[in-house]
């Protein structure tokens, strides 16, 4: 990576500060979501977890434990882009903060046990004693929290007691969804869709493709493909705005949903899904 591609994206070091002690509340409890808010849902090892994005703006990284094992959630809102990762390398727990520094307008995380630091969307060590590395990413669901708490009862529920004082009902980002054009460069660019289409990317095999929301709302709810060799199922749903996508054996796959420029500058040579 040259390094003049990295920049600093104005806060310093954990000037936008992890949540690295978060508490949780039933979803009944969870009275500051509107049934329309977005969340990132997570279920791991038999727990169901909700992360509203409200709050994720203003933090981004959330280090959590989740059914026994280390976890990573990571939010950017400039790609719109919410991830999941198993937070062991190694056998060994990693804690992440936010380093300040954009690759792609992508948030680089960086990691209190070596300082290496690590590109979100691509999930891998781009500098340090961990170069190279990469995190496992989880199935992660952003939707609405409507849907989610309809589909997970049972879920706990990230809580606004954080630990710092934040507005959480003020959106930092307000207008930048629609504002056209990313914030901070990126390497790659393409104009076959606009940069902040949404879209659900997937790499299989080495090969990476973006189904992009117009496009799957104008498909079947439920649409078969080839991606790498591999048949797979997408499902959309288009009034909660999420996509989900599975195996021939009907097992969820890890995907990606953000925007097109921030899925095309990690992955120039993806294809993309066309309606019929």
């Amino acid at each position: 990576m040259p390094p003049e591609a990295i920049v600093a994206g104005g806060p310093p070091r954990d000037g936008i500060p992890s949540i690295d002690r978060p508490r949780f509340v039933p979803a009944a409890q969870a009275r500051f979501l509107a049934p329309a808010d977005r969340i990132l849902g997570l279920t791991h090892h038999g727990e169901a977890r909700a992360y509203p994005v409200r709050i994720l703006n203003w933090h981004e990284i959330v280090n959590d434990t989740v059914g026994g094992e280390p976890v990573v959630i990571t939010y950017c809102p400039l790609c719109g882009t919410g991830i999941a990762f198993r937070a062991t390398v190694n056998g060994r727990r990693r804690t992440f903060g936010v380093s300040g520094l954009l690759y792609n307008s992508d948030v680089l995380l960086y990691d209190r046990e070596t300082d290496s630091l690590w590109a979100q969307v691509s999930g891998r060590a781009i500098s340090g004693p961990s170069l190279g590395t990469r995190l496992q990413m989880l199935v992660v669901h952003t939707t609405t929290w409507a849907d989610w708490r309809r589909r997970h009862p049972d879920t706990r529920v990230l809580s606004t007691r954080t630990g710092f004082r934040r507005d959480y009902g003020r959106d930092p980002y307000a207008g930048y969804a629609t504002d056209g054009r990313p914030w901070f460069p990126v390497r790659h660019s393409d104009p076959r869709l606009a940069p902040k289409t949404v879209v659900l990317g997937v790499v299989l095999r080495g090969h990476a493709k973006a189904y992009p929301f117009p496009e799957l709302a104008r498909s079947a709810r439920s649409l078969s493909d080839t991606v790498g060799g591999r048949t797979v199922t997408v499902r959309f749903d288009a009034t909660h705005r999420t996509a989900r996508i599975f195996d021939a054996a009907g097992r969820e796959l890890a995907g990606i949903t953000g925007y097109w420029f921030a899925w095309y500058a990690f992955h120039p040579d993806t294809a993309v899904y066309r309606a019929p």
